[in-house]
């Protein structure tokens, strides 16, 4: 051969060698092996407003931290075979790669073929047939290891070669590889779809898709990016490693000396199973086994196998192991899963019993009660009385009788015959005034009670504002129900009913729309429901309120800073409302600047921040009420002896106690507070005479709600509402010397006014 054809052959042979290699490969001999690497690899994906740190190396470091619920074993990779042993096409001569006809991965069903609609991820020709070598092996364990050789198309499974239809690369410092030749070596099914460019692989109950020229990627919905964009060369659709290793849970290291990724797979089954009931009685509890089933690929189950000492129900107490095993369609067992039951000793049913303070009594003699029952096993008993009285009028013998009930439903019964003679000690109205408990219920002729003549006072105010948004009550679409700027003492009323048919959420969203950080303190709170009475969620939001006064829970601080927006009180969205479900709020809130307040209601899955630009202002309803109103606290202060003869002191009558005025920011009309729901009272009782029983009497309609006595909460009622005018609950009954009492009330939403508090001389006791 002469010089001129040796030069020409040469050059030949250089050109083909070149155009083997696709111009983004970097050479093994130039790869960097620094702590610069760090950065090429970041195992935990981060939500689709943030980027991956930037590569700056072609190869990913040693992972430290595998992704979030996989274990990363130590690696003991298999020996790479030389390279003779991968079958490999002359570059120069074009031949095809010949297409798989081995057995697929776990011997599933091809990948193409799992999915019957699948289309072909480009390239998929036999010309771009992603592997070479037949014989995919699975580990009897149901794990295994895949190589990677950088820079290179050689793969190893469990030591058997294996050649891609593109080299792991580097494009612009990220590491990238054959998406197709990644999830057929895994086992999992793909499929590409030529008209959103995506290509879409499914891992059991998981579903990914990669969109062509995107950074962006999601699992079943949730967006993630990508330290570079998929791309397409050659027909092969190239992907960032760590993102489908993150996708598909596969946890790697990174051996930089011998350079190649080694990736731990795991195609073992899951099993596990939980028991029911929590507490397991011998004897009496039927045992109840709920078994899960899970497979990295979505292999089906096959076959379980049960350990231990499984019984339906268990005649001794101890602890007994269960062990529960699956095979799946693979042939592949997962590990046992075990769990220790603990069996308790049979329940025992409570004891009911309960003394009186003497066997025998005059007629209208109050009769003291002692409840004794109690449980073996400690738990909270349901009591339930018959012919409980404070008196009896009877002469004669009389039995009273007491149940206990457990919560497994266990009772058991006590009664006890007293004898009541025929000597009278006080009569029923006497009684009753004396001894009925705060919160329980007496009859008063409520047509007597306007009459009585009212209780004289001094009023002030202290300045809180007081934002009601009561209206709309009832919320038939999306949108803002209240809106206005408030700085300084603020107090919230907020009460309305989800009527749409979908499940919506209540939120009260605070911005800064000024030039300085402003900080809210929240002072007092209380939140009820959601739930489908409107006179519950009333009376439990007030409580709750009285209850953060004393206890100061609901004491908090947020900072805004200039144009930020923010729900508040968090705990009104914590639930969403189903429809006809209704929710309240009463709060007290301080701000050192102003601040624009929106209460909205918008669908569940809603960011109210964010679609609060686009949402209505609702009309009011015509029926209820909505406002803002100054001086919100009234002080009511009463010098005289109270007591000394009946009388009342009228609220919310709008004569006596005349309506809030303030204004409907939204339309800047007046706005008239009636029944001045939200209002504080504060009443002080200065001079309370002794033996003065103070009760609370509704005068228009049904109430249901609460009140603070001397820093004690009062329900009103204990049970049941009181319904009617002749309905009286007891508040206060001073002793036998006169002093101070304090009342702080406020209308609980859902009820009605006005209300009258009724003072009432007690007779001598005996």
């Amino acid at each position: 051969m002469n010089l001129k054809k040796m030069i020409l052959v040469a050059v030949l042979a250089v050109s083909q060698t070149a155009a083997a290699v696709p111009a983004f490969a970097i050479p093994a001999s130039t790869q960097s092996t620094t702590s610069n690497v760090a950065a090429a690899v970041n195992t935990t994906q981060t939500v689709v407003t943030q980027e991956e740190p930037s590569a700056t190396d072609p190869l990913p470091p040693l992972v430290t931290e595998a992704p979030a619920g996989t274990v990363t074993p130590t690696p003991t990779p298999t020996p790479i075979p030389a390279a003779t042993e991968v079958p490999e096409v002359p570059a120069a001569t074009g031949t095809p790669i010949p297409a798989v006809t081995q057995a697929p991965v776990n011997g599933a069903v091809s990948t193409d073929a799992a999915v019957p609609t699948a289309t072909p991820l480009p390239g998929s020709t036999p010309a771009g047939q992603a592997l070479t070598t037949s014989g995919l092996t699975t580990s009897a364990t149901g794990g295994g290891q895949l190589i990677l050789m950088m820079n290179s198309n050689k793969m190893y499974r469990n030591g058997t070669p294996y050649t891609a239809n593109q080299p792991m690369a580097v494009k612009n410092g990220v590491s990238y590889v054959s998406i197709r030749a990644m999830v057929e070596m895994v086992g999992v099914s793909y499929t590409y779809d030529y008209k959103t460019k995506e290509v879409i692989v499914t891992k059991g109950t998981s579903i990914m898709r990669f969109k062509t020229d995107s950074k962006v990627y999601t699992i079943n919905g949730t967006k993630y990016t990508m330290k570079g964009p998929a791309y397409q060369f050659k027909g092969t659709f190239m992907i960032p490693l760590t993102s489908i290793t993150y996708a598909l849970n596969i946890p790697y290291t990174v051996d930089n000396v011998q350079k190649r990724v080694i990736l731990t797979l795991n195609t073992k089954p899951t099993a596990s199973f939980t028991v029911q009931p929590t507490e397991i009685y011998a004897g009496q509890t039927t045992v109840n086994y709920v078994t899960s089933y899970s497979s990295p690929n979505g292999t089906p189950m096959a076959e379980e196998q049960w350990g231990g000492n499984k019984l339906d129900m268990y005649d001794q107490p101890g602890f007994y192991t269960v062990t529960y095993s699956v095979r799946d369609a693979n042939n592949l067992w997962s590990d046992p899963y075990s769990v220790t039951i603990q069996v308790l000793q049979p329940n025992q049913p409570p004891v009911a019993q309960f003394t009186t303070d003497k066997d025998e009594y005059k007629m209208g003699e109050p009769v003291i009660l002692t409840d004794t029952s109690y449980d073996p096993e400690y738990e909270e008993l349901t009591t339930t009385w018959s012919n409980r009285g404070l008196a009896y009028f009877n002469p004669g013998p009389t039995s009273i009788q007491l149940t206990v009930t457990d919560k497994h439903g266990l009772s058991s019964t006590f009664e006890k015959t007293i004898n009541i003679t025929s000597e009278q000690l006080y009569t029923q109205d006497e009684v009753a005034k004396l001894f009925t408990i705060p919160g329980d219920v007496l009859t008063f002729d409520g047509g007597l009670i306007p009459a009585l003549p009212n209780l004289p006072y001094n009023l002030s105010s202290d300045s809180y504002t007081l934002i009601r948004s009561n209206s709309p009550e009832t919320v038939n679409t999306e949108g803002v129900l209240y809106r206005e700027t408030s700085v300084g003492k603020t107090r919230f009323l907020v009460h309305h009913m989800n009527n749409m048919t979908t499940r919506q959420k209540l939120y009260v969203i605070a911005t800064n729309n000024g030039i300085y950080p402003a900080t809210i303190t929240t002072e007092y709170s209380g939140i009820a429901g959601p739930v489908t009475s409107p006179e519950y969620t009333g009376r439990i939001s007030i409580q709750k309120y009285y209850n953060s006064m004393i206890t100061g829970s609901s004491k908090s601080q947020i900072t805004l800073q200039p144009g930020q927006s923010v729900p508040i009180m968090t705990d009104l969205n914590k639930i969403a409302m189903k429809p006809k479900e209704v929710l309240s709020l009463s709060a007290d809130l301080i701000s050192d600047y102003p601040i624009l307040y929106n209460v909205v209601m918008v669908e569940q899955t809603k960011d109210p921040v964010a679609v609060l630009p686009t949402l209505p202002i609702l009309d009011r309803d015509g029926v209820h009420n909505r406002g803002t109103y100054p001086d919100s606290t009234r002080i009511i202060n009463v010098t005289d002896v109270v007591g000394t003869t009946q009388s009342k002191l009228i609220l919310g009558d709008n004569k006596n106690d005349l309506n809030l005025i303030g204004i409907d920011p939204m339309t800047g009309t007046e706005a008239s507070n009636s029944g001045n729901f939200g209002v504080l009272y504060k009443i002080v009782l200065n001079r309370v005479a002794a033996n003065t029983l103070i009760t609370f009497n509704p005068r228009g309609g049904n109430y249901l709600g609460s009140l603070l006595v001397n820093g004690t909460i009062v329900n009103l009622p204990n049970k049941g509402s009181l319904s009617s005018s002749d309905m009286n609950a007891v508040i206060f009954r001073t002793g036998e010397y006169e002093g101070p009492v304090d009342i702080t009330f406020s209308v609980a939403s859902g009820s009605n006014l006005p209300v009258n508090f009724v003072f009432t001389p007690l007779p001598a006791k005996k």
